[in-house]
Parts: structure tokens; C-alpha cells; sequence
């Protein structure tokens, strides 16, 4: 456990002791007070309250200081999660955090989180069930472009996972190489952005022709949206992967989510200008 017991500074910095396993001990009052007192730096207490753990609910450890530790707030992936623990994780997350951010989700848990968090917001076509407070600002720029319009729910993924976390997301949808003149004519739009997101099955050719285009980086996702040979989108997955232009990193299949965090650490790193 954290304790507060015996403070102590070794070359400016805080020392505690960590003991076995379970909740807190943490004085965090005596820490502010110490703080306070100027015995204790702000930056030292900042890495010792980095360290304080989660909620335990027994099918579920929260991690209400995430945030505190990386800049972003812990997400729920509601696929396959039971009823009565969903509920309950969008609860206390939504009671002690104010803003739940949850992917995957159905219209059946929409509706049971709904009856419990009445302010709990459901999109459909990217599957995100989110509490978000209001007037929150959003600053520099993500672009999310799409190969084609069946790529749409992924990419919004992408886009309202971006948005959340605090970034200006410009949407430039159904610019595959397949008609290659609708993605020029967008490129003014393109390379402004801090950081592209670019969504494609079928062979996934769409982050290459960005990458190419644009000085920024490009986050390639692969999506299941193809016939036979493309593999549930391994296809696309092999295409970004063995990218002949530089500058892309790639996700899993269908994670727009996980392109929209990275994209967002690009965007903060940027600046958010």
C-alpha cells in the first residue's frame, strides 16, 4: 500500500513505499498540506498522486486517475460486457469522472445505460455511447478520410474519439484511389491538418496516396469491408503494413478508435494550433 508515513526527500523528490497490494493508504491530505507548507514541490506531489490506484469493483478495476497519468481518461469497450456491469461502470464513471467515453456499444446497452445516465448520448453508426461535458474546446486539426462510404463507421470512430479527447476534426469521406481525382481535389483541405487519419478495405491503398501528398503523419486503418480475397481486411492490413511512403503507422483492423487516440497525442504534440 501507499503510505504517507515517514515523508522523505532524497534530492528533491518524494519517496514513498509500496506495499503488497490493494487500496490506498494515501494521506492525500497531509500531501496537500505539505504542499502548502512548501516541504513538499508541486511536482513531486503530481508523481506520487500518479500512483494512486483504481476503484475496485471486482469485474472491473477503474482507473479514475488514467488521466492524471496520461492525459486520457479511461475508455470502455462495451462489446461483450454483461448488462449489470456496464451499468455500473458507466455509473461511477459518469458520478466521480462527469465523462464516460465507451465504444462498441449496442442499441440494447444504450438504452439500459440510458435509463440509469439520462445524459448519455448514442451514434449508431460509429457504435460510441458517451457522456461529454458541455463547451468543451476543441483545437487544432485531425483530418479522417475514408476510401469509400462503407468505411464511414470506422472512420467516425476515429473522428468522435478525437473529438472527445479535445480535437478539431475535419471529415473528408469516400476519397478512395479508385476515382483518385476526388482525393486532389480535397487536398488543400488534407494538408492543413496536424495529422490524417485515412480508412480503407478493399486493398487499403488510400494511406500511401496521403502519405505521399501531406508532410504530416498518416495513421492507416485497415477495414473488413471487401469481397473474398481481401480476408476480412487482412488485405488492407498487408497494404499499410508494406507501405512504400514514409510517415504511416498503422492499427488493427476496424480500430478507428485506437487511430483516433494516437491521432489526438499527434495533435496535442502539434501544439492543437
Amino acid at each position: 500500500m501507499l503510505r504517507t508515513e515517514g515523508w522523505s526527500l532524497r534530492k528533491g523528490s518524494v519517496r514513498y513505499i509500496i506495499e503488497g497490494k490493494g487500496e490506498p493508504d494515501m494521506d492525500v491530505k497531509k500531501l496537500l498540506e505539505q504542499v502548502r507548507d512548501g516541504v513538499v514541490q508541486v511536482e513531486d506531489a503530481q508523481k506520487a498522486l500518479k500512483n494512486l490506484p483504481y476503484e475496485d469493483l471486482g469485474y472491473a478495476k477503474l482507473d479514475h486517475h488514467r488521466k492524471l497519468r496520461s492525459g486520457f481518461g479511461e475508455t470502455v469497450f462495451c462489446q461483450g460486457k454483461p448488462d449489470t456491469y456496464l451499468l455500473e461502470i458507466y455509473k461511477r464513471l459518469s458520478e466521480r469522472d462527469g465523462e464516460v467515453l465507451g465504444t462498441r456499444a449496442s442499441e440494447e446497452q444504450h438504452r439500459l445505460v440510458k435509463e440509469a445516465v439520462p445524459q448519455v448520448a448514442y451514434d449508431p453508426i460509429s457504435r460510441i455511447l458517451k457522456v461529454e461535458g458541455e463547451g468543451k474546446e476543441r483545437k487544432g486539426l485531425v483530418a479522417v478520410c475514408t476510401g469509400g462510404t462503407a468505411d464511414i463507421p470506422v472512420a467516425e470512430e476515429a473522428a468522435q474519439t478525437a473529438e472527445y479527447f479535445g480535437c478539431r476534426v475535419d471529415r473528408i469521406f469516400d476519397v478512395g484511389v479508385a476515382g483518385i481525382h476526388r482525393l486532389l481535389s480535397q487536398r488543400e483541405r488534407i494538408v492543413r491538418a496536424n495529422c490524417i487519419v485515412a480508412v480503407a478495405g478493399m486493398e487499403g491503398a488510400l494511406g500511401t496516396v496521403l502519405a505521399g501528398l501531406a508532410d504530416c503523419p498518416v495513421i492507416a486503418v485497415p477495414t473488413s469491408v471487401g469481397y473474398g480475397a481481401s480476408f476480412h481486411g487482412l488485405s488492407a492490413l498487408l497494404t499499410m503494413l508494406n507501405s512504400c511512403a514514409n510517415g504511416i503507422s498503422v492499427v488493427n483492423i476496424d480500430n478507428g478508435f485506437g487511430a483516433g487516440y494516437v491521432a489526438t497525442q499527434i495533435n496535442r504534440l502539434a501544439g492543437g494550433k
